[in-house]
């Protein structure tokens, strides 16, 4: 290097000016002209653009410690008055939570193009709308109930038929079974994330709505806070005689 830029007083001058303009940007007094390094060997040339670069973002690293700082205060803060707001109002934190878990994933579905989804969507939020309004209207149909439970029991029993075939999948692509079907890893493994995804999503949705649509029809029917737990438990008894299935869910 030293015998280059021997040979090559044009450049060590150049080195020694854009060295001058790293400096002096470095410590804020103007905005110097950047100087030409085209003519300098590649080493140096990359040595000249970091030494640039560090000095164009001195300074950024508290800013950032900053950012990191009020991130946390503010994921702790969020969760402080979640907890609060879940105890003292349980059933709107419920409501505003299960809305925003049926609606946002639309808007990510719209802008990927995920059609598939969509369509998935739609039809589970047609059906299940109209299965909350049967279980909010007053006075409660008596083939309601009845109809309420079939639904959320076949979308429970998808859901987790779904979410177990995504996980042996997964399972299959870990340990190169897929090979054996001269399967990419990549399709495969994309193939058992979107089953659990989707198993995971439906099944903690379903449950939240089949929630939702109990608490309307109690209060429809007529049984108070005090008797929730009573008629809870003969209803578990109910179900569990005569639907073990429905015990297991």
């Amino acid at each position: 290097m030293i015998g280059y830029l021997a040979r090559n007083p044009l450049s060590w001058r150049k080195m020694a000016a854009a060295v001058l303009e790293v400096e002096v940007g470095a410590a804020g007094a103007r905005e110097p002209e950047e100087v030409d390094i085209s003519d300098l060997a590649p080493e140096e040339r990359w040595r000249i653009e970091h030494a640039r670069m560090h000095a164009k973002h001195r300074g950024h690293e508290a800013m950032h410690a900053e950012m990191v700082l009020i991130l946390i205060a503010t994921l702790v803060v969020a969760q402080l008055l979640l907890v609060q707001w879940k105890q003292r109002h349980s059933r709107s934190y419920n409501m505003v939570t299960l809305f925003q878990m049926w609606i946002v994933p639309v808007y990510f579905t719209v802008k990927l193009h995920w059609w598939r989804f969509l369509a998935v969507w739609s039809l589970f939020s047609i059906i299940t709308a109209f299965i909350t309004y049967r279980a909010t209207r007053k006075p409660l149909e008596q083939t309601t109930p009845r109809l309420v439970y079939k639904w959320f029991l076949l979308l429970y029993k998808l859901s987790y038929a779904t979410g177990i075939v995504g996980y042996v999948a997964v399972m299959f692509t870990l340990f190169g079974l897929n090979l054996l079907f001269r399967i990419k890893p990549e399709d495969a493994m994309d193939f058992g994330i979107s089953l659990l995804f989707y198993g995971l999503y439906y099944g903690v949705l379903g449950r939240d709505f089949a929630e939702m649509c109990a608490d309307y029809m109690a209060s429809t029917i007529g049984v108070s806070t005090d008797e929730q737990e009573e008629y809870q438990l003969k209803m578990i008894f109910f179900f569990y005689s005569y639907f073990p299935f429905c015990f297991c869910n």
